[in-house]
């Protein structure tokens, strides 16, 4: 049985850490605390993006149903192969492009497939260093643009210098601290 990841997020009030976890976890935490509107912040663990709360409707993700398997084909054929997750988009090249991926094994759709994966795969450790620098700007800056250092500190993280980075958010609130910490872990890896 495939293991199910639920999005995490966590809430600021001030730079202090009030709630974190599953988005429905935070929502109870949030309304057993009976805070103020405005008065804490909402982050989204994997993109390091502000979120609204409460949520907007179809927003926080919920528990995932039970999937509900058909054992009969559809009425009406469909193109592609949806049962593979095949989606169909638009692709827009060079005559001499679409040559080239005629010629390859297994045709175009083939070969475009493979030049993608053998991409993903190279540029997997550049992919998440870029992702984690970004996820931990976007907290930095709403949380953080007015603490003292934080143009120091952004330079420090684009820069990839991780000892210069630590030590210019060193005195920064604890909670804060920890949580860019964690947010910029693949941040200084490439």
């Amino acid at each position: 049985m495939p293991t199910q990841i639920f999005p995490l997020c966590t809430a600021f009030a001030v730079h202090q850490r009030i709630a974190a976890g599953t988005y429905p976890a935070v929502a109870e935490a949030l309304a057993d605390q009976a805070l103020p509107a405005g008065s804490f912040l909402v982050f989204d663990d994997a993109t390091g993006r502000q979120v609204d709360y409460p949520w907007p409707a179809g927003y926080a993700p919920q528990q995932p149903a039970q999937a509900h398997i058909d054992d009969e084909p559809p009425a009406t054929p469909s193109v592609g192969r949806p049962k593979l997750g095949v989606v169909a988009r638009e692709v827009t090249l060079l005559p001499r492009h679409w040559e080239w991926l005629g010629q390859q094994r297994g045709g175009a759709s083939a070969a475009i497939r493979r030049l993608v994966d053998e991409a993903r795969t190279g540029q997997d450790g550049a992919d998440k260093a870029r992702q984690a620098k970004e996820a931990s700007y976007r907290f930095m800056s709403a949380i953080g643009g007015n603490l003292p250092g934080f143009e120091d500190a952004s330079r420090a993280l684009f820069a990839q210098d991780q000892a210069d980075f630590s030590s210019k958010i060193a005195h920064w609130p604890p909670d804060v601290r920890s949580y860019l910490a964690w947010l910029s872990r693949n941040a200084f890896c490439s």
